[in-house]
């Protein structure tokens, strides 16, 4: 369990800093680095963060 909250995390933290360029400079970090979101790599990647998200939802009743 513990080895899936850090995957969790590792994925928010991700898609976070996407956010983050794409706030600032309007530049999609997953995108650019694999081909926008016609590449499957990408869409498979903005499913895992969501996944993740979804999931860390579970996360917050162990921290309160």
């Amino acid at each position: 369990m513990k080895n899936l909250n850090s995957i969790a995390l590792l994925l928010i933290i991700i898609g976070g800093l996407n956010w983050l360029l794409f706030g600032l400079f309007q530049w999609d970090l997953v995108g650019g680095l694999f081909g926008g979101m016609d590449s499957a790599f990408a869409r498979i990647v903005y499913v895992l963060v969501g996944i993740a998200a979804i999931y860390s939802l579970t996360l917050l009743k162990k921290v309160t």
